[in-house]
């Protein structure tokens, strides 16, 4: 056994010192200059693969520019789709150009090959995912548009934009709320522009000893005056509430949801307490 260990570690010596062979190491250049030159064909033919992809994806993202133009559709619903089907075609043509030049690569090899560092970038960029793909729902089934006004949580305001990662509201005074899509996708949102009109209320509460009829007369005559107040459907005056003090009065209007409702109301109301007071009547303070 130590003789067989012996020759084997005499023989490893002797390689070792054995001196470089000038033809062995031609033939190995010869050899990789041949294979370098018989795949030149097929880099060839992978390059004018990339090439054609390329244009056909840019063809087919300006398809669907114009198409999404012609139909009225969101622009950056008409961007985004364009990119994804762009990135698509692309990512086919590669593979098919991998494989043209090297034909031993499959699909199969390429999945394999992104192993756990595919999983790691997919939860990285989860919430990025999660927002693109809401955003996109969010451009298809629009339950809101750009202009629209809107109420999530405690916020509320105009839309601006919707972008594939987040929604930009404008708030009445002017400032900008950036709410991320998936929030706004899975969480309930109010639309104020939803329809043509939106009814408004206020309450006003008057004394027992006062002529009900006759404060609810005066009630509708200013609702009709007012401009902004939509003169169909007409507004109405209800009781709401008999008080131990006070008869609560509810006045309802409609107004067009994009006008100022704020100002159209802060305009009615000067007017009831006006004309009420004027009546001899007493308003009663909220408690």
């Amino acid at each position: 056994m130590q003789a067989d260990t012996t020759r084997v570690v005499d023989s490893l010596h002797a390689a070792r010192n054995l001196p470089l062979d000038p033809s062995l190491a031609w033939l190995t250049i010869r050899r990789m200059g041949n294979s370098l030159i018989a795949s030149v064909p097929r880099l060839v033919a992978a390059t004018i693969v990339l090439v054609i992809v390329y244009f056909v994806a840019k063809g087919i993202r300006a398809l669907i520019a114009r198409a999404a133009r012609r139909d009225g559709a969101h622009r950056v619903l008409e961007q985004a789709l364009g990119r994804i089907v762009q990135a698509i075609v692309v990512l086919i043509g590669l593979l098919l150009a991998m494989t043209v030049a090297f034909p031993s690569f499959t699909a199969a090899n390429f999945v394999s090959s992104l192993g756990i560092g595919g999983v790691a970038i997919g939860f990285a960029f989860k919430d990025i995912f999660q927002n693109f793909l809401a955003g996109l729902l969010l451009l298809i089934t629009k339950p809101f548009n750009v202009g629209d006004e809107i109420r999530f949580r405690e916020y509320e305001g105009t839309v601006e934009d919707i972008q594939t990662r987040a929604t930009y509201l404008r708030t009445s005074d002017h400032r900008r709320i950036v709410i991320p899509n998936s929030d706004l996708f899975v969480n309930s949102v109010t639309v104020n522009t939803a329809t043509k009109q939106l009814r408004i209320q206020s309450e006003v509460r008057i004394s027992y000893a006062d002529d009900i009829d006759r404060a609810k007369q005066i009630i509708a005559e200013i609702m009709v005056a007012t401009e902004g107040v939509a003169p169909d459907p007409k507004g109405d005056v209800i009781v709401a509430e008999l008080a131990p003090t006070f008869v609560l009065l509810k006045a309802r209007w409609w107004v067009d949801p994009r006008a100022s409702s704020a100002v159209i109301q802060d305009r009615l109301l000067a007017a009831i307490k006006q004309r009420l007071e004027a009546a001899g009547m007493k308003l009663h303070q909220a408690t």
